[in-house]
Order: structure tokens, then sequence, then C-alpha cells
């Protein structure tokens, strides 16, 4: 197996600006493992650590305690930051933070121009990844032209037009419309099961980590659960005493099941709700 995350005791404290102030320790021993190609949802409420574990990530912060290794780098050396920036791309909240050229396609061909890339490949790079997230129509568009969404993928096409080997996104549906989050989990996605991207996603959205492979839970800066969507969201009152909702399906059913209706304990969608329901319901006629 091939990782591309790996950490032992991961820790990080951040600075105090006086000896009498308390430790703000956000990741305390944290031990994980992502394996290349894994679709990894990160979930927590504020002030969890998620956010800080992904900008580990990406080297945008390094352990003040443990190791990470990112494809087998220790983060915390400095000649390895620009390789593992390389390989580790970023997209965050705001997509008007990320944007930086007026026109789309310029906006795609900036990370490879700051690398270096000769420009005949630039262009193929950029045609590719804006094909990648369906945006090959708004090239010659003005960033400031386009929803959300479309901004939010632009975005990812830059990250993607640096060819990396993984995308951390920190909560990048958070400032977006139903609609937006519906794009950009579509492109994501797309990304991990048809061109094999690794994906680590931080949301505090339950229906967007049911579509990842893994599912990992932070609390007070330590991971408290780690497993596929429905190993993790079965366990519906772990879930809501850490602060967090499950799928609205999955907390239907766990209400149904303490009432006696013999419904499985571990649906995610609708569509495996109503195959259950309909399980029962040709039981009794039977």
């Amino acid at each position: 197996m091939i990782y591309i995350f790996r950490s032992a005791k991961l820790c990080y404290e951040y600075m105090r600006f006086d000896e009498a102030s308390p430790k703000a320790l956000a990741l305390y021993d944290v031990d994980i493992d992502i394996s290349q190609g894994e679709f990894v949802a990160v979930l927590g409420h504020n002030g969890s650590g998620k956010s800080t574990l992904a900008r580990h990530l990406n080297a945008l912060l390094t352990p003040t305690g443990g190791t990470l290794w990112i494809k087998g780098m220790d983060s915390k050396e400095q000649e390895n930051v620009w390789q593992i920036r390389r390989l580790s791309g970023m997209v965050f909240q705001n997509p008007d933070n990320q944007l930086v050229a007026t026109i789309v396609e310029e906006d795609v061909a900036f990370g490879p121009e700051n690398l270096g890339v000769p420009s005949e490949e630039i262009r193929e790079r950029v045609a590719s990844a804006l094909k990648s997230v369906g945006m090959t129509k708004f090239a010659e568009s003005a960033p400031h032209q386009l929803s959300g969404g479309q901004k939010q993928r632009v975005a990812i096409a830059g990250i993607l037009a640096m060819k990396p080997m993984c995308i951390v996104l920190d909560e990048p549906t958070a400032m977006l419309d139903p609609s937006g989050r519906d794009e950009v989990m579509g492109t994501i996605t797309l990304l991990n099961k048809e061109h094999g991207i690794t994906v680590v996603l931080i949301t505090h959205f339950m229906e967007e980590a049911v579509r990842a492979d893994r599912v990992i839970v932070l609390d007070k800066g330590q991971i408290v659960m780690d497993g596929s969507p429905k190993e993790v969201f079965r366990q519906v009152e772990k879930v809501m005493d850490l602060g967090l909702d499950v799928p609205p399906v999955t907390a239907l059913a766990h209400k149904l099941t303490k009432l006696g209706i013999p419904i499985s304990s571990d649906i995610l969608t609708g569509s495996e709700f109503a195959s259950s329901f309909m399980e029962i319901m040709s039981d009794k006629g039977s």
C-alpha cells in the first residue's frame, strides 16, 4: 500500500503570547494513515482541529510535536516544503481569495507558471484541468462573472494544473448554495473515482461525508472515530454527543429503530431507506 500521509503522535500547539497563557493544543497525538487514491472526509465541531490538520497536509503548518510524512517526506524539513506543496494542493472556503487573474484560463495557468513549466505544457495542463472540472467553455470568462460553485471549480482546476497527487479541501462548499455545493462535490468525486486523485475533504455537511470512502472524526485535537461512513454514522448517539449531526435519513432510521421498527441501522441515503422500508413491508405482507 502506498501512503500519501502518515503521522506519528502529531501535535500542534498554537503560539502563546505570554507564559501565563494556557497551552493551545490544536492537535494532540494524532496517528493517521491515508493511502493513495482514498477519499477521506474529516469531521469535527468548531475548534476540533480539523482545519489545523488540513494545513499540516500541505505543510502550511508543521508539527510542534511528533512527525508527519507526506509521500515519505518529513514535513518539518524545510527542504521538503516546496515538493510537498507540489504533491498536495490546497483549496479553501472562499474561492474569491484564491482567484488571482482576470481571465479564467490565466488563473488556472498561474500555478504551473510559478513552477517553471514550459509554455506549451502549461496550455495543455490548463485545457486538461478545465475539462476535468467541466469549465472549458468558461476559459475566457472573467472569474467575477461566475457563480460561487463555478469559481470553486476554477480554483480546483488551478490546483489540478500543478498535477498534484492529493487535493486537500478545507470546507470548500461552506460559502455556496445547494446548487454550488452539488457542482463542487460532483467535481471532487469525479476527480477521485475517475482520475485516482487522493482527496481529503474537511466538511461540516454530513451528506458530503457520505460520499467518502472513509470518515475521520476529530474532537479536542484527537481522532475519536475512524471508519467507513456506515461504520461511523450508525453510531448515531456517539456522533451526536460529539456535537455533530448524522445524515437525515440515518437519524430517521435510528428513531424508527427505537420505536421497534426493524429497519437497517446503517442507512445513509434516501434510496437505501426506501429499499429497507420496502423490505419490511414485504416481510409483513408475506
